[in-house]
């Protein structure tokens, strides 16, 4: 009899923790689930900060070089990234253009001071952590709903068989609402995602064509020089 008071009164602080765990695991998800929605929302501002720092610098650049291109200002701001790479381009791949090739040669250095909106690592560590992290949303609710029957087995424990299976299926709603609430946080972010994403990469690629414009243009335009020289 001893024995089986000392086990019971090593069950009550689990069975204390548990239940503790299982009634707030639904919470938690919900909480987490909008901390990381509004993390998606300031990688979004993020990358058009970003892309309006590019969009200004290299509108700097090409700004009165002949046959320039002109876009709406309402249009994408990729679309004028590559706009204004290819005027870039136009000038450096045409040697009798002198005078622009002249505007890019005083600019180059300006330009190439100021890369530090080029700098992805950052960026990209962070919406890589947001975008892995939608899979773990599911296993939450598993593991609450793994709580809630827990917390439930280990109240049952010393009490009827009648009583163990009344609060196995009293706790069943939190486990519903635990897996229920990591698989819907689940689905919405990755619809999140799926919008998003595409920008994401398209910045990712413009990044990565500007430099490699920018050190052509370096390389072409101080050959030129030196060949002028």
């Amino acid at each position: 009899m001893q024995i089986d008071r000392d086990c019971f009164r090593g069950v009550l602080p689990v069975s204390g923790l548990l239940d503790s765990l299982s009634s707030i695991s639904t919470v938690v998800i919900l909480a987490i689930f909008a901390v990381h929605l509004f993390a998606f929302g300031l990688l979004w501002g993020w990358a058009r900060r970003d892309l309006r720092q590019i969009v200004s610098a290299l509108d700097e650049f090409t700004r009165g070089l002949k046959h320039r291109s002109i876009l709406d200002a309402r249009s994408r701001l990729s679309d004028q990234i590559d706009a204004f790479l290819a005027d870039v381009n136009d000038v450096l791949e045409a040697p009798n253009r002198r005078d622009d090739r002249s505007q890019l040669q005083n600019r180059i250095n300006v330009l190439d001071e100021r890369r530090q909106y080029l700098n992805s690592l950052r960026f990209d560590t962070a919406y890589t952590i947001c975008r892995t992290m939608i899979e773990a949303y599911p296993l939450a609710g598993v593991l609450g709903t793994i709580l809630a029957i827990g917390a439930a087995l280990q109240q049952g424990v010393g009490a009827g068989e009648t009583s163990s299976v009344g609060l196995i299926v009293g706790r069943f709603g939190d486990a519903i609402w635990s897996t229920f609430a990591g698989l819907l946080a689940a689905i919405v972010l990755m619809f999140v995602n799926s919008i998003v994403e595409a920008t994401f990469q398209r910045m990712s690629e413009n990044r990565a064509h500007v430099r490699e414009t920018v050190a052509h243009a370096k390389r072409e335009l101080s050959s030129s020089a030196e060949g002028a020289a």
